[in-house]
């Protein structure tokens, strides 16, 4: 079909060029003829009015007498190059609107019909912030997707990015039986509203009972009535942000991790076991200063367990227990509970008096 839409522009020209050609050509036909009659002396009222009369071909009658050559000539000039000009400029809107609405058609059911030969594909419902990177990040890794959006603006972004998408409401079944949810193995709806996530879980899951379904939430209450409603796992942007902000504050050094590719990976894959590796100096007044590693681990009750020690670009591999850990120590530190008995230890000793009393 694109083939043809681009023979036939080869051989018609553009319609928008061909549109815009053309009315440049009747103003300059209709401004010349009005020029043309002011010069015999009409006003510019009689002589816009007689060129309009003219080139659309009403013939209501003079406005004034016709009984020169002169006039006679600028007159069949305007027949002539006006009515040529006017049956042209209708042509080329036919065109136009013909060649728009083909397109509309035709590319909606090309899009349709590579929806439904998709199987085992995923459904993402929103394309803002979160949606637009997850249809990314899917994209990359080969995994079929379709965008369900209704927002003009971001259906032109996704057609972009090369994505398939529906103009429609996520929140209506027909909207996800068109977009396969009985073929598809993932939705992920990641909607702003939560009624609206709420909404589509309980819609899709009446679809299809082995969909598996990732919902977006953003009041804590919330994730308790997608979980009921259906899905299987939600997802908490701003709990997210908030524990990466946290964690930025209590393991400064950890950011460092993310540029070795080789921890990272170590990373990921300890964060599928429910582990993680923080990296964290030890500073003046820590209350880990001064223990050994065999007491910093018992103090934490198997919260964290010492990896590494990196002492004066020195790295001490697999610690002995007897190691003691000194101020500036760079410990690499694998965490099973980032909670309050870890932050004791990563955390300054501060001192407090009350009277004569130091605690």
């Amino acid at each position: 079909m694109r083939r043809i839409f681009a023979d036939a522009e080869s051989v018609l020209g553009s319609p928008v060029r061909n549109l815009v050609s053309i009315l440049i050509f009747v103003g300059v036909v209709a401004i010349a003829a009005t020029l043309a009659y002011m010069a015999a002396g009409w006003s510019f009222a009689d002589a816009s009015y007689m060129v309009v009369l003219t080139m659309y071909t009403v013939g209501y009658g003079e406005v004034r007498p016709v009984d020169t050559a002169y006039l006679h000539a600028v007159t069949m000039g305007t027949m002539v190059l006006g009515c040529t000009g006017m049956i042209l400029l209708t042509s080329a809107l036919v065109q136009f609107f013909t060649v728009l609405q083909l397109r509309q058609i035709f590319g909606a059911n090309r899009m349709q019909s590579r929806i439904d030969k998709l199987s085992g594909h995923a459904i993402v419902c929103g394309y803002g912030r979160i949606g637009l990177m997850l249809a990314r990040d899917l994209s990359e890794a080969n995994m079929p997707l379709v965008v369900i959006e209704r927002d003009p603006a971001r259906l032109s972004e996704i057609e972009a990015a090369g994505h398939l998408c529906i103009a429609g409401d996520a929140t209506e079944e027909e909207t996800l039986i068109i977009a396969g949810i009985a073929r598809a193995r993932v939705l992920a709806t990641v909607l702003p509203d939560d009624a609206a996530n709420v909404f589509i879980t309980l819609s899709a899951r009446n679809l299809n009972q082995d969909l598996e379904i990732i919902a977006r939430g953003e009041a804590p209450t919330t994730e308790r009535k997608l979980l009921r409603a259906g899905a299987h796992q939600v997802v908490m942007p701003t709990h997210i942000g908030a524990e990466r902000i946290a964690r930025m504050i209590l393991f400064p050094a950890s950011a460092n991790l993310a540029t070795d590719e080789r921890l990272d990976q170590a990373r990921r894959d300890l964060g599928e076991m429910g582990l993680d590796l923080e990296l964290v100096v030890a500073r003046e007044g820590a209350a880990m200063v001064g223990l050994t590693v065999g007491e910093a681990e018992r103090s934490a009750a198997g919260a964290f367990f010492v990896v590494q020690i990196t002492r004066h670009e020195n790295v001490i591999a697999r610690p002995a227990s007897d190691e003691r850990i000194l101020v500036g120590d760079e410990i690499l530190v694998l965490v099973r509970d980032s909670g309050a008995t870890a932050r004791k230890l990563f955390n300054t000793r501060a001192e407090i008096r009350a009277g004569r009393n130091k605690f």
